[in-house]
């Protein structure tokens, strides 16, 4: 099997992750930047389209002068009033009180100008009932938009806008402001969904720190113990004189501190080693933030229970460094797909291969930096190897880093051999 690299953005080049994610927002997350807020305005700003009913017939619905500047400071008012809804919800520290107020001069105003202008400007209480769904608390959704398609039945039937136009209105009322209610649930559970991820990898680290003084305290507990046990024996027998005794018992303490020290540095490095479980959620943390979606099927975490610890840290690693380099270089990914498989070598021999790939622009022409040297040299301490290049279709890149799959052996307990 040929090891054939193509070349890929190094780790040492801008991160080029928070610049995308300055631009657009997670839905449900706070806007940060007055460009994000731009942004959404701007989204918000294409649903206006359907005011082009008030705005036809104010073009051409034969009002005459005092009709046409009310009509148009109603629609300039209207519309000043759902931007600033936006950006009020949008910001930090949102006023209720100041969201309440907008919405209801909206409802008023949608109310005055279908009496006096006519029945296209019913179409204002289309957009009343999304507002109304926004600041409405869920539970009181649904009465709030049942009185919003009341009121617009109601001032349809007394303009006499027709039991056509006023049955399509007060539907689409209710069914827009219905829907709204639906997204902001939905963005709702998002939210709560990316605070149980961080909260997930937050724990995931908590466990790892509480293993690390957990084993601490049992190996250095017991050597620390026998260590002052001993040198309170050498001492004694110096004072009475037995030299040879207390050499004994120095070189004993020689060798449980060597021992100790061993025993510490090899705690130490499991800790250091990642897992992949906590690489997975920091994954999705990482990616969200870059508004790359991860694909990964659930049962990533143990496609191979058995994998010696050496081996799983090694691909935990290609996991990490390729997120990395799709958050810091896959301009234009917005997705990346974790796939586990294995696969047999000429002499017979299993790996388990763990595959990154996303669907930005490729790597370039640029060379590799150290990241991917350093991944390349982890996997093969293990007698892994790594191969990447061009992601599927030729899009994109992919990393596929494969390691011998040796399981551990599981030493039968005692009761067991008995």
């Amino acid at each position: 099997m040929n090891d054939t690299r193509q070349a890929h953005p190094s780790d040492e080049t801008q991160d080029a992750g928070p610049a995308r994610a300055s631009f657009m927002n997670v839905p449900g997350s706070p806007v940060e930047t007055r460009r994000q807020l731009l942004v959404k305005v701007a989204w918000m700003l294409l649903w206006m389209i359907y005011l082009a009913y008030p705005v036809g017939d104010l073009l051409h619905g034969g009002h005459g002068p005092a009709g046409k500047v009310l009509g148009w400071g109603c629609l300039a008012f209207f519309v000043a009033g759902y931007v600033l809804l936006v950006i009020f919800r949008s910001t930090a520290g949102m006023r209720p009180r100041a969201c309440r107020a907008i919405v209801a001069v909206m409802v008023a105003l949608a109310t005055a100008s279908s009496f006096v202008l006519g029945g296209a400007f019913l179409t204002l209480f289309i957009y009343a009932s999304v507002c109304v769904a926004i600041v409405t608390p869920p539970r009181y959704a649904l009465p709030a938009l049942g009185g919003m398609a009341g009121l617009t039945a109601v001032v349809g039937l007394l303009i006499h806008a027709g039991v056509d136009n006023v049955s399509t209105f007060t539907l689409s009322a209710f069914l827009s402001g219905a829907a709204m209610t639906g997204l902001q649930r939905l963005v709702a559970t998002m939210k709560e969904l990316r605070e149980a991820r961080a909260a997930v990898a937050h724990l995931a680290a908590s466990e790892e720190r509480l293993r690390l003084a957990r084993d601490l305290h049992d190996l250095l507990g017991h050597s620390l113990s026998l260590i002052t046990l001993k040198s309170e024996l050498a001492g004694r027998f110096l004072d009475a004189g037995k030299d040879e005794a207390a050499r004994t018992q120095v070189a004993d303490i020689e060798q449980v501190a060597r021992q100790s020290l061993i025993d510490v540095r090899e705690a130490v490095t499991g800790f250091r080693r990642p897992t992949m479980p906590v690489e997975l959620a920091a994954a999705r943390t990482a990616l969200a933030a870059a508004q790359v979606r991860l694909e990964a099927a659930p049962e990533l975490v143990d496609a191979w229970p058995g994998l010696a610890d050496e081996e799983a840290g090694a691909l935990a690693w290609a996991l990490r460094e390729a997120v990395t380099n799709i958050v810091r270089h896959g301009e234009g990914a917005t997705v990346c797909t974790v796939t586990a498989d294995e696969s047999w070598e000429g002499g017979g021999e299993r790996y388990a291969v763990l595959e990154i790939a996303d669907d930005g622009r490729g790597p370039g022409k640029s060379q590799a930096g150290n990241g991917l040297s350093g991944l390349e040299e982890r996997l093969a301490l293990v007698g892994g190897r790594l191969r990447t290049g061009p992601g599927p279709r030729g899009r994109g890149f992919r990393l596929r880093a494969s390691v011998p799959l040796r399981t551990v052996a599981v030493v039968p307990e005692a009761s067991e051999r008995a």
